[in-house]
Order: structure tokens, then C-alpha cells, then sequence
């Protein structure tokens, strides 16, 4: 999915306003030169959409009610659209207001609370003097803000934002709905902290990056907005008539602890992974029917006696796909008698391999769509009956097990497609053209886009492997399992967008898909003589991120899967491949 579609006007490439930082060295000699230096770093390396307040339409605005249990991480990405605005419920004010009346009542009587009346950590155990328990909470994002690397594109940037003031809506966290309304007024005027990516080991919390994302709230460290882009928090938040938050008891905890970066990165990663792995399913068959291969393999009866919910799935879009009497193709027609037994793995298999990538993004789904909706702060408040608890839900291991499994679904969309484009551009495989290339020698047509491919391919090898399978103790050995969940969500979005490149070779298509086969032509014209095709490469790409490939197939799709609930016999029938009837199979072709 593409970030911010509802702006027709955002630009493809953020830049930064080297104005505003030469603007900021000025104003502020004594700062750390080491933050502007990395800025200037990243001015070449990062990549977002720009937002430009003269181009916000007032009347694309869509409002977000959040209430910290029904967020869907389809929402949650949707709210990197600079267009999405968002409130909190009633329901969720009130609960804000009990637990933040419950807290203020327990630390005027002075009780030995962790976070609230304790230091952090290691200093659990010291009790801090009542006058300097908000400068506790002030010290802690200050301590915390020690994060590393390029800073979040402000859209994922936003949608940590989102999800932190969601799961503040729960009631659980004990911070005031005065400052949880400064967090949404900074939202609603797209003003986000930088927040470096790098840094947390996903135990107790997201402590680097939230701290980053609180310092700026705070009115300090750096901000980015629209009509400022990156300049002083401080700057920032005046220039858009916002005023910063101030910390009181909790408060600080409340902003930090918890799993905010590993689930919105992770929300993102598989939301763009559902709807890749839709759309490999709609290459795949293209790929098949231009390999001249056999639909046989894709019978219903075949599926039904191993009921895998994904195969089946897959399974029944390439009956719907591929060749029958109902939906015809030239190419199949043309090999109709040519004795082809089956076809190699990557073609056969199909159902299999997709089909558990489908029921594992599934699987991720569901799991972070209950993390996103979940109080993983400490300690948890309870005002109903008067409680604070200690407990773990800040500990990452579930986004972060998931999105390990994720990254290495993902990755065997991109390994069958590097495979299937060896078998096209080789001829010894395809009977097709070398490098599907006219004048082959003058021409290299597309040898490198396979290399590219391969090199793709073996970078996912490397990061699939689980970051959650290593654990550093941390702070003294109190936190002494960690979840590395961070780097989980990082990779699996990698990996995402590696095998979003897999298939988006603009490849010769069938009749049954000459709709897909326009679209690629539209931004990828054919291959007769070599030429730069790397920008047509990242134009096809655009289309798979839009989900515009599913969007072509999907109708037909769904008229397919409503014939074959209403008359199974004929669409399974209609699906054998015109080489069956060379095998002794019947001709379905004559059916109707």
C-alpha cells in the first residue's frame, strides 16, 4: 500500500530544508554536532513523501475515533496519510481521567510505587524524595533519548505517534488527558519528533525510540512538520500554535514503555506483505501460462485432501486465473497436445509455497492486531479497583517472533520468483529467447535483471534470520531477556520491500491476463532493444505497492469463486490444462 494515498500532491522524495539546519547550527552553538552531521547524512538516504501545508485538501480530511481496543493495523498504517485525523472516545476520556485521579491520590500519600515513586530499572529499589518526582520523569526521557542511526520517515514516525495515543486510551498508563490531548493536537498538525531507528532491544518497551518521540513533544531535541520541516522542537511546535507537554507524576513511564515501534513498523510490514503476496499469487499464473505449464496440478480435488486454508486459496485463484473454457488463452490453446507430463516446483507447487506465506501473514495479522490494542506499559493501573501492578506486557516476544516468521514467509514469494524469472530468460527452460532479448549478443536484454534479482534474494537469506532467537541482559542483568524485536520489524519490512522488486519484471502476458499485461505496459514498454530500464523497474514496483495489480484481477476473481460455490463440477472441470487430454485425462474443453 502506498503511504499517503489520499494526497494526490505529495511528492515522491522528502528533502531536507538545509536552510533550517544551518538555521538551527546558528541558534544553537552549543548543540551536539554529531545530530546535524547525521541529519546532513540522511539527506541523500531518506526517502518519504513530502508534505506541504498549501497542498493539506481541508476536505480529504478523515477523522480516526480511537479508544485503545478496536484499531486495525490497516488503521494504524492509514494514519500515516497526511489527510487522517483522529479523537479520542468518550468512553476513552473518562477512563484517561479515572486513572490519572487514582495515581495523583496514590502519590499524595507518598506510597513505594516503581516509576512513579522509584527510580527505573537498576534503582528500582531508591526511593525518590516527592519534590523530584516530576524531574524523575523529565530525567528519564532525557536518559532514554540515546537512539542510533537514520531518523523514522515522518510517516512511519506518525504512525508511532498514533499508536502510542492509542494504547494511552486504554486508561492503564496514568497520564493526564491534558497531555494525551497535546499528543493528538501534534498528530492532527503533522508535527513528528525524530526519532532514530536504532536502539531498542525491544524488553521494556521501545524505551530509545518513544523517548525520542516524547523529547520532542517536550519542546526539545528536533521536530519535523510541513511548513518547517526538520528545525527545534521547540520551533516547530510554536510555528504550528501547539504548546509543549509537561511531565508530572508517571508521565514519563507512561510515554516510553511499551511496544510501539516493533508493532507500527510490524503493522506496516504486513499490511504491504498481504497485499504483495495477493498480487504474486496473480504473477505467478501469468508466469506459468508464458512457461507454457500445466494447470492440472491446480485441480480442486487435489487441494481438497490436504485442506490448508492458504493453499486453497491460491489453488482456487489459479483455476480462476489460468486457462478454461470460461476464460481462454492463446498460449495455452497452442500446447494443447505437446505431451508435457508436469511442470518444475516453482510452477507446480504454487499453492503450497504461497499458500502458507498466506496463512502465515494471516497468523501476523491477527497477532498484532491484539498487540496495537494492548496496554504494555508498567506498571499497569487498574482504577476500577484501585490497583498498580508490576507485571511484563512491555516484553516484545510476541510482535517479535511473529515478524522473524514473517520475514521468512515473505522471503519464499521472492525465492519462487527469482526462479521462475531463471526459467523465462533462460532458453534451455523457457523456449523463449535468451534474456527474452531480439539480436541477443548486441542486446543483453534481461540478464541483469535476474542478477538483480538473485542478489535480492540472497540479502533476504541474511535477514531472515530471527532476530529474536538473541537475547543481551541489559541494565545490570535486571532486564535479562530481551527481544531484539526491533530489528524483527525492521528486517520483515526489508525483506517486504526486497520481494516487492521480485515481481515487477515487465514480462509478456496472456489473454486470461491481458489486463495485467496492459498495466505493466503502460509504465514498461517492451524490450526490443536494449535501454535503462531501471526506472521502469521502479515504476512497476509503484504498481505492486498501490495494490493495482490486485485491484485488475479482483473482480473477475470474485465472479470465479461465486461460479464454483454454485456449480463446483463445471470450474474444476474447466480447469484442466489442455495437456491433460494428451494424457488420457478428458477434455474439459468440451464440456459446455
Amino acid at each position: 500500500m502506498e503511504l499517503l494515498t489520499n494526497n494526490d500532491n505529495i511528492e515522491n522524495q522528502y528533502k531536507i530544508d538545509l536552510n533550517n539546519h544551518q538555521n538551527f547550527e546558528n541558534n544553537n552553538e552549543n548543540s551536539a554536532n554529531s545530530i546535524e552531521d547525521q541529519i546532513n547524512i540522511e539527506i541523500d538516504q531518506i526517502c518519504v513523501k513530502t508534505l506541504k501545508n498549501e497542498e493539506i485538501n481541508n476536505n480529504n480530511k478523515h477523522l480516526l475515533i480511537l479508544d485503545g481496543y478496536s484499531l486495525a493495523v490497516e488503521d494504524l498504517v492509514n494514519t500515516s496519510d497526511i489527510n487522517c485525523q483522529i479523537k479520542l472516545k468518550d468512553d476513552a476520556r473518562q477512563r484517561i481521567l479515572d486513572a490519572r485521579k487514582f495515581l495523583e491520590k496514590v502519590a499524595a500519600e507518598h506510597k513505594i510505587i516503581y516509576g512513579i515513586t522509584t527510580g527505573f530499572g537498576t534503582f528500582a529499589n531508591v526511593e525518590i524524595p516527592s519534590d523530584d518526582l516530576r524531574q524523575l520523569q523529565l530525567n528519564l526521557i532525557r536518559s532514554h533519548a540515546t537512539g542510533y542511526g537514520k531518523p523514522l520517515e515522518p510517516a512511519k514516525a506518525r504512525m508511532l505517534l498514533a499508536l502510542r495515543i492509542n494504547v494511552l486510551a486504554k486508561g492503564h498508563s496514568g497520564i493526564s488527558l491534558e497531555n494525551l490531548e497535546k499528543l493528538i493536537d501534534a498528530f492532527n498538525a503533522y508535527c513528528v519528533s525524530y526519532v532514530p531507528e536504532q536502539g531498542t532491544v525491544g524488553c521494556s518497551g521501545d524505551l530509545c525510540p518513544l523517548a525520542h518521540l516524547a523529547l520532542g513533544l517536550l519542546g526539545e531535541g528536533q521536530m519535523w512538520s510541513p511548513s518547517t520541516g526538520w528545525a527545534p522542537a521547540c520551533d516547530v511546535l510554536k510555528h504550528n500554535g501547539l504548546r509543549p507537554i509537561e511531565l508530572s507524576y508517571k508521565e514519563g513511564l507512561a510515554l516510553i514503555n511499551g511496544t510501539q515501534l516493533v508493532s507500527s513498523i510490524g503493522s506496516l510490514a504486513v499490511v504491504r506483505a498481504e497485499n504483495l503476496a495477493k498480487q504474486a499469487d496473480v504473477i505467478a499464473a501469468l508466469t506459468l501460462d508464458v512457461l507454457k505449464g500445466t494447470t492440472r496440478a491446480f485441480d480442486a480435488k487435489v487441494h481438497k485432501v490436504r485442506p490448508h486454508k492458504g493453499q486453497n486459496l491460491v489453488a482456487g485463484r489459479l483455476r480462476a486465473l489460468l486457462h478454461s473454457d470460461l476464460n481462454r488463452s492463446e498460449i495455452a490453446e497452442s500446447h494443447r497436445h505437446c505431451g508435457k507430463v508436469q511442470d518444475a516446483y516453482t510452477l507446480r507447487c504454487v499453492p503450497q509455497v504461497h499458500g502458507v506465506t498466506h496463512d502465515t501473514i494471516e497468523f501476523v495479522k491477527e497477532l498484532l492486531n491484539i498487540e496495537i490494542n494492548s496496554a504494555t506499559d508498567n506498571p499497569l493501573i487498574f482504577s476500577d479497583v484501585e490497583e498498580i501492578i508490576s507485571g511484563g506486557n512491555f516484553h516484545g516476544e510476541y510482535p517479535a517472533k511473529a515478524l522473524d516468521y514473517l520475514a521468512i514467509a515473505v522471503h519464499e514469494l521472492a525465492q519462487m520468483s527469482e526462479r521462475r524469472l531463471e526459467r523465462l530468460v533462460n532458453h534451455e527452460l523457457s523456449g523463449l529467447p535468451t534474456f527474452l532479448t531480439q539480436n541477443g549478443g548486441l542486446n543483453s536484454g534481461f540478464m541483469t535483471v535476474q542478477l538483480c534479482a538473485a542478489s535480492l534474494v540472497s540479502e533476504n537469506k541474511v535477514l531472515c534470520h530471527p532476530s529474536s532467537a538473541d537475547s543481551i541482559p541489559t541494565s545490570c542483568n535486571q532486564e535479562d531477556h530481551v527481544s531484539m524485536g526491533g530489528f524483527s520489524a525492521r528486517k520483515a519490512l526489508k525483506v517486504v520491500e526486497h520481494t516487492e522488486a521480485e515481481f515487477l519484471k515487465p514480462l509478456k502476458s496472456t489473454e486470461t491476463l491481458q489486463k495485467v499485461y496492459e498495466l505493466v505496459r503502460s509504465v514498461a514498454p517492451p524490450l526490443n532493444d536494449d535501454r535503462y530500464m531501471q526506472p521502469e523497474i521502479q515504476s512497476v514496483i509503484s504498481l505492486v505497492r498501490s495494490n493495482k495489480i490486485w485491484t485488475v484481477v479482483e473482480p473477475h476473481l470474485e465472479r470465479m469463486s461465486k461460479l464454483e460455490s454454485c456449480r463446483p463440477d463445471l470450474l474444476r472441470q474447466e480447469a484442466g490444462s489442455p495437456t491433460a487430454a494428451v494424457l488420457g485425462f478428458p477434455d474439459f474443453s468440451r464440456v459446455l
